[in-house]
């Protein structure tokens, strides 16, 4: 290129001949403007052209479709998230339903226990009373025959009644009372103090057995001992007294009759 340059000065094609046209260098001109001569003879419009490059397009095309997918990717997990939680949400609430309803029944079922409690209860004091209104007030304190009474006797006191009877013959409190004493004592061998209400205390001696123990409660009628012949006795009998405000000895027998009893 740089030998033929050094002979032309551009290369033409003169008019009305297809043959090239040859400028020598020694026109005065330099192979530069020769060649700018060359091709002002051939100006015309200019082309735009894009270059497309497949790889940078594919890149292009699969970044736009990962975003898309992305983008679907989310709304796909929040719209999975939302059912989620609405599915939770009535789930919780049919079970605060269900706990509810178990509460008011469990409710319903307790009320009903204790209205069932409270009229078993009612039932029993009902009864409880009853009999206690049929129980005798006052009952005969042992069975057998009437052998002394109070009064002078041998030279000296009796302040009881005696009823004779075999040994082991039941002896019951002539009153609802409490326990005063159950034990040994001096001419009695073994007796038992009953203290009632009113303040009187009757006295049960010579027993065989005692089956009550001080403090305990005893109603009317209720066993307390056995006839026995223990201490200053003549025989088995039971000795029974009665003391006005736990200490004032009084005839058993006129006490009991002013009560309906018959020795």
């Amino acid at each position: 290129m740089v030998a033929f340059g050094a002979l032309t000065a551009g290369v033409g094609t003169a008019a009305g001949s297809s043959s090239p046209t040859i400028v020598p260098l020694a026109a005065g001109t330099d192979l530069a403007a020769a060649l700018a001569a060359s091709t002002s003879s051939h100006s015309g419009a200019v082309e735009t052209r894009h270059v497309v490059e497949p790889g940078l397009e594919a890149a292009k095309l699969m970044r736009s479709e990962g975003l898309v997918a992305r983008q679907n990717v989310d709304l796909a997990i929040r719209h999975a998230a939302d059912g989620y939680a609405v599915r939770q949400a009535e789930l919780k609430r049919k079970q605060d339903a269900e706990n509810a309803e178990k509460a008011r029944v469990q409710e319903a079922e307790n009320a009903e226990k204790a209205r069932a409690q409270e009229a078993e209860e009612a039932e029993k004091a009902r009864v409880a009373a009853e009999e206690a209104a049929r129980r005798p007030q006052v009952v005969k304190p042992a069975e057998g025959t009437f052998t002394s009474g109070f009064g002078a006797r041998w030279g000296t006191t009796h302040f009881g009644a005696d009823i004779a009877n075999a040994i082991g013959t039941p002896i019951v409190s002539a009153m609802d009372g409490v326990v005063l004493e159950a034990g040994p004592a001096s001419g009695f061998g073994l007796w038992v103090r009953v203290q009632h209400s009113d303040g009187t205390v009757t006295v049960y001696g010579h027993m065989n057995e005692i089956l009550v123990a001080a403090g305990q409660q005893v109603a009317a009628g209720q066993q307390i001992a056995t006839i026995g012949n223990r201490g200053q006795s003549t025989g088995p009998h039971l000795h029974f007294e009665v003391w006005l405000d736990g200490s004032q000895k009084i005839d058993p027998v006129g006490w009991l009759a002013e009560r309906g009893i018959s020795l």
